[in-house]
């Protein structure tokens, strides 16, 4: 018998490029922190749609605001004021001390945006400074700018050569940082968890020395805080955490809470200098993407900060308890409800599909790393319950077969 997860797999398999390896299920609805797969079986989501889905599946007042707006307006293009974006860079300055918004419509073209007014703020200047200073395990998107800043060689080399000029250092060498950082040198770009490099913090010692650096030579910093910001470690933003005073920051992800959007905040000094026609986005900002916005920080500011800080803590309790149990796990890395566990490398193979057998979506990355960004929202009793299926997912992974069949 024909299934509709065959169906769908097959009309994929005719016509769809095929850049990403799918897990085996079709989702078609979603609820607070699950989400349901075409044959009706439910799984509690521990990814979050990569980060993005902040406030759940099917949020209600989320839902509500998009279907008002739509019978409203849509789009108008930026050749014309509407209502809605004065409101949302106004809430991103508030939170950030960051006082300028640009807006477009993910995390890579917010990353794209902040290389663009680096180099635009030098050349204001008369100076040619153009160089960037990136670090291993960085990524930053994969639109050519902000892979250029990717220091991953397997999204890189298909593509080279790409933008000039770009150095990469170790995170954990802030020597290797002095060095690299020269009279030529626009910008330093850094996560302040890096997401994909396997939710690894920049060591303080290192903030401490690109803060120092940036002080003394006039070098700009961007901070992506497209995975680890908007409330993701507990925090409005991750940087400041570690000392850092960005002059850019690229978001995303989580900002439309499943609604594309992104956004790059500039410094005053940085926003002075760019001028009308120097960039620009057709659908950045419009009124769906900005009335999402809102929901979200609504909530971010109604309490939500607080209610991850705590959740991170039950949730980093739990971890930690069961690396007791499983030799497999190794360090673990996080705040909030962002987290890495370093898991030997049979074991970090099998753990996806595990999971999924358990009911719950995870994925791993930087090779062994597996990464957890549930929803936000995530209640006591889900991370009780999420805990209880990576207990099974490991015990899986460890000896394939006795768990989730």
């Amino acid at each position: 018998m024909t299934t509709v997860t065959d169906q769908v797999r097959e009309i994929e398999a005719k016509s769809l490029l095929q850049v990403y390896r799918r897990l085996p299920i079709v989702l078609v609805r979603g609820d607070g922190s699950k989400v349901f797969d075409a044959e009706g079986r439910a799984y509690l989501d521990l990814l979050s749609g990569l980060g993005v889905t902040s406030l759940g599946h099917a949020h209600p007042g989320l839902a509500d605001a998009l279907a008002e707006q739509a019978r409203v307006l849509v789009h108008t293009s930026n050749l014309y004021f509407h209502p809605l974006q004065g409101q949302v860079a106004n809430r991103l300055a508030r939170l950030s001390g960051l006082p300028r918004t640009f807006f477009c419509n993910s995390g890579t073209e917010a990353v794209e945006a902040c290389l663009k007014f680096a180099r635009r703020y030098w050349h204001s200047k008369g100076e040619t400074r153009t160089q960037i200073v990136a670090f291993d395990r960085s990524f930053h998107g994969r639109t050519f700018g902000s892979l250029s800043v990717t220091s991953d060689l397997h999204y890189r080399t298909p593509f080279e050569p790409l933008v000039p000029g770009v150095t990469f250092v170790p995170p954990m060498d802030p020597d290797a940082l002095r060095t690299a950082v020269t009279p030529e040198t626009a910008a330093i770009i850094l996560e302040p968890i890096q997401g994909e490099g396997g939710v690894r913090p920049i060591p303080q010692a290192t903030a401490d020395a690109v803060q120092a650096l940036c002080a003394e030579t006039g070098t700009l910093l961007i901070a992506d805080e497209v995975q680890c910001g908007l409330g993701r470690t507990g925090l409005p933003f991750f940087a400041p955490a570690l000392g850092l005073r960005p002059d850019l920051m690229a978001l995303g992800k989580a900002l439309g809470a499943g609604f594309p959007v992104g956004a790059a905040l500039l410094s005053q000094a940085v926003a002075q200098t760019v001028e009308f026609g120097d960039h620009g986005s057709t659908y950045g900002g419009n009124l769906l993407a900005c009335r999402a916005a809102l929901v979200f920080l609504d909530a971010l500011e109604g309490g939500l900060l607080e209610r991850v800080q705590a959740a991170g803590k039950r949730f980093e309790d739990g971890l930690r308890s069961l690396a007791e149990v499983h030799s497999v796990i190794g360090e673990i890395r996080g705040a909030g409800l962002i987290w890495g566990l370093d898991v030997k490398q049979t074991a970090a193979e099998r753990m996806v599909e595990a999971a999924t057998k358990c009911g719950l979506l995870i994925n791993r990355t930087d090779g062994t790393v597996i990464r957890l960004l549930p929803p936000l929202t995530i209640t006591d009793a889900e991370i009780d319950d999420a805990l209880v299926r990576l207990d099974d997912a490991f015990r899986g992974a460890i000896e394939p077969g006795t768990t989730g069949e």
